[in-house]
């Protein structure tokens, strides 16, 4: 097995990981710090609370020149969120470098003062960068940030900067920056769009793939709820109260079925904490501080928040319903579950859903069919037990298809009767054909002899 001692890191950072508890490196980062430290660049595919986080911020702490005072590493990520998490990370390595020799950092992200920013950068670059993608490329742009000095680059949640639209923003970024360039690709998925940006900037990277069956961490239970003919907000709040959560996310997929719900749980007396885009940046900010400190038991999110947040404990995830994008799908439910402690993650559908619910079964996820019974979570009968009928092999003329296919709002009484009467006289009316058929064949043949 391997250990962090095996990297040779300097001694402040065996520190730093030894003040939060970090004893052996996960699979991600036993596999990709030896070779970020050999400046190897890598396409990391991995699930979430995999540790790549300290996977790529050990090896820039290792190389980073305190004696040089320019920007050195840029690190992207396609949210305030996530960026601030990784910000808080850094700082915490920072912390145990003597102070004229701590790597110097900047943060900088949508929705903070710019101007602030820029006059700070005039006296000072930072070292390391880390920020989202269109406000790094603002500042380079400016002149203000230099960025062009940068040896590496890491593009975190690759696949999330593509589907929110700033690929070409960390294009941009990566296209001022030297030649050699070292850049690390931290993504949950690769999307096909993805690959030409893969391929103009690294040459015969390092890939390191966790496998589909193993997206899901196994310290996940996953129950499958069927909703149909329940109050889906009444069913909600009995789930969250049914125990004692140390944390609970619920995820919804708009930011106005997120506020409605939100609203919904607080009127029946439970401290919700509300994070969508509908919530102002300095808000969303004083939001998650007070969730970092355990202010709030009750989360409810959007998919905004789902690639954003990072809140030890979150022992209870419920999705409000199946995300659009599934691969959304795996982001909320690895919100727990993290760093090898149990989680239980609930999804809430409808029958109509079945096809999507079939499509995360893909992705390797097991489902527990569950029922809420008198506040307890009991086994449920599986959706798929409903064996389809013997279908007949008899071909029915288009207008009996239709027939048969008619919505049941168009029934009326007698209906059914109607179609088993149509589809006799169909059936008698071919009988005929193929008698009259046969007999005529029959005479032909006569004649013949």
């Amino acid at each position: 097995m391997a250990k962090f001692t095996d990297y040779h890191l300097r001694d402040e950072l065996y520190q730093a990981l030894d003040d939060i508890h970090f004893e052996t490196p996960t699979p991600v980062q036993a596999r990709l710090i030896p070779v970020i430290l050999q400046g190897r660049s890598v396409v990391g595919q991995s699930q979430t609370g995999s540790g790549k986080t300290h996977a790529f911020l050990l090896p820039i702490f290792q190389n980073v020149d305190p004696t040089q005072n320019q920007v050195q590493a840029v690190i992207t990520t396609p949210s305030r969120e996530l960026a601030q998490q990784i910000y808080q990370a850094a700082k915490q390595l920072a912390s145990h470098f003597p102070e004229d020799a701590a790597p110097r950092l900047g943060l900088f992200v949508g929705g903070t003062d710019k101007a602030r920013q820029v006059n700070q950068l005039k006296s000072n670059q930072p070292q390391i960068v880390i920020g989202t993608p269109g406000r790094i490329k603002d500042l380079y742009q400016s002149g203000d940030l230099a960025i062009h000095t940068a040896k590496t680059l890491v593009v975190d949640e690759a696949d999330m900067t593509l589907d929110m639209g700033f690929l070409n923003d960390v294009d941009a970024i990566a296209g001022a920056m030297p030649e050699d360039l070292q850049m690390l690709v931290f993504s949950a998925t690769i999307p096909q769009k993805l690959q030409p940006f893969l391929k103009k900037y690294l040459d015969n990277p390092v890939v390191e793939e966790i496998p589909v069956e193993t997206v899901i961490s196994s310290t996940i239970q996953n129950v499958l709820m069927d909703t149909k003919g329940k109050a889906k907000d009444e069913l909600i709040y009995n789930l969250l109260t049914m125990g004692n959560p140390y944390m609970a996310l619920v995820f919804t997929n708009t930011k106005e079925r997120a506020h409605e719900l939100a609203r919904q749980l607080k009127e029946r007396g439970l401290k919700v904490a509300e994070i969508h885009g509908g919530i102002q940046p300095r808000e969303r900010r004083r939001t998650m501080q007070q969730i970092q400190r355990l202010d709030y038991q009750y989360v409810v999110a959007t998919d905004l928040a789902a690639r954003g947040i990072d809140i030890p404990g979150v022992s209870l995830v419920i999705n409000d319903g199946i995300p659009n994008d599934l691969e959304f799908f795996i982001h909320r439910v690895g919100r727990t579950g993290r760093n090898g402690a149990s989680g239980t993650a609930i999804t809430l559908y409808t029958p109509d859903e079945d096809e999507k619910v079939s499509e995360i079964e893909k992705l390797g996820v097991k489902f527990e069919p569950m029922t809420l019974s008198k506040g307890e979570l009991k086994p449920a009968p599986d959706r798929r037990r409903r064996k389809q009928r013997t279908k007949s092999t008899q071909k029915l003329d288009p207008t009996m298809i239709g027939m048969v296919k008619k919505k049941k709002k168009n029934v009326k009484p007698g209906y059914k009767h109607r179609i088993k009467s149509e589809i006799e006289r169909d059936a008698r009316n071919k009988k005929r054909i193929e008698e009259r058929e046969h007999m005529r064949a029959k005479r032909k043949a006569n004649k013949t002899r």
